[in-house]
C-alpha cells in the first residue's frame, strides 16, 4: 500500500504580530515608543503627577536652582522660574498642551490633506492641477515664515497658531495621498470593483483609501514632531500660546533674559522639546520600516 507524504501547511503569521516583529527589530523605535508613552501618561495624569499647579507662584523661591545644586530644595526638583513657579509642574502640564497642539494639527492636516489628495488622484484633470499647484506654492515658502505671516494676519493666539501650522504641513499629506491613490487606482482589484458597478464614492473610500493608510500613518507620526516644533517656535516668538500658559515654547520665551544666571529655566523646557521630538521621529522611522514592503524579507 502506497503511503502519501504528509502535506505541510505553512502558517501565515497574524498581521499585527508580523508588524510588531518588524517594528520591534528597530531598537530606536522601541525607545521612541517608550518615551512617547511616558509623555502621554504624564500629560494625561498631569493633575495627579505634578507636585504643584502650573500657575502657582511663591515669592520666597524666585529663580531657585534645582535640588542637586547649591541653594536648591527637594520641594522643587527642577527649580523655579522668575516668579516662583515650579518648573517640573509646568513641564508636565506643558506636555499636555504641546501634545494637544501636535495631535490637533496632525488630525486637521490628515483629514483635509487626505480628502484633497484622494479626490485629486482619483478625478485628475484640471482639478488635480489646481490642487497640486496650490500645494506647490505653499511648499515654495519657508514653513516658519509662512506660519508667522498667517498668525500675523489672524492675530496671536493658540488656535490661530495651530491653524497656521496645519496649513504649513498640509501639502505633505496631499502629495502622499495623491501618489498612493494614483498607484492603487491602476490595480486589478479597483478595476474589478469598477466593472461590478461600484460607485465613485465606494471606489475612493472603500477600495482605494484603506490601502493608502500606511504612508499616511508614518507621515502623521513624523508630523506630530514637526507640529510641536513649529508651535514651540511660534510660542517663543510670542505668536502662539500666550502667558501664563505652560507651553514649552512660551516657557523658553519667558526665560530668555535669565539664560546666563539661571540656566535651568531655559535648559529643561528645551530638553523637553528635544526629547519629545526625537521620540516621535524615532517612532516614525520604526513605523516606516514596518510598513515598507521593500524592507520585509
Amino acid at each position: 500500500m502506497k503511503s502519501h507524504p504528509e502535506t505541510v501547511v505553512a502558517q501565515v503569521p497574524h498581521p499585527l504580530r508580523e508588524f510588531w516583529g518588524y517594528f520591534s527589530a528597530n531598537k530606536g523605535a522601541l525607545a521612541g515608543l517608550a518615551v512617547v508613552v511616558v509623555v502621554l501618561l504624564l500629560a494625561a495624569l498631569a493633575p495627579l503627577v505634578a507636585p504643584y499647579a502650573p500657575d502657582l507662584t511663591d515669592s520666597a523661591v524666585f529663580l531657585q536652582p534645582p535640588a542637586w545644586q547649591s541653594g536648591g530644595s527637594s520641594a522643587h526638583w527642577l527649580g523655579t522660574d522668575a516668579i516662583g513657579r515650579d518648573i517640573l509642574s509646568r513641564l508636565i502640564f506643558g506636555a499636555r498642551l504641546s501634545l494637544a497642539i501636535g495631535l490637533a494639527v496632525v488630525a486637521l492636516s490628515v483629514i483635509v490633506g487626505t480628502v484633497l489628495g484622494l479626490t485629486a488622484g482619483y478625478v485628475r484633470g484640471v482639478y488635480e492641477i489646481a490642487v497640486m499647484r496650490c500645494m506647490d506654492i505653499i511648499l515654495t515658502l519657508p514653513s516658519l515664515l509662512l506660519a508667522i505671516v498667517i498668525v500675523a494676519i489672524l492675530g496671536p493666539g493658540l488656535m490661530n497658531a495651530m491653524l497656521a501650522v496645519a496649513v504649513v504641513v498640509l501639502p505633505h499629506y496631499v502629495r502622499i495621498t495623491r501618489a498612493a491613490v494614483i498607484t492603487e487606482a491602476s490595480k486589478d482589484y479597483v478595476t474589478a470593483a469598477r466593472m461590478n458597478g461600484a460607485s465613485h464614492w465606494r471606489l475612493m473610500f472603500n477600495e482605494i483609501l484603506p490601502n493608502c493608510m500606511a504612508p499616511l500613518i508614518v507621515q502623521a507620526s513624523l508630523g506630530i514632531s514637526t507640529a510641536i516644533l513649529d508651535a514651540a517656535a511660534l510660542g517663543f516668538l510670542g505668536l502662539g500660546a500666550q502667558p501664563p500658559a505652560s507651553e514649552w515654547g512660551t516657557m523658553l520665551a519667558d526665560a530668555r533674559e535669565f539664560v546666563l544666571r539661571a540656566w535651568w529655566v531655559v535648559t529643561f523646557p528645551g530638553l523637553a522639546i528635544l526629547v519629545t521630538v526625537l521620540a516621535f521621529n524615532l517612532l516614525g522611522d520604526g513605523l516606516r520600516d514596518a510598513f515598507d514592503p521593500k524592507l520585509k524579507r
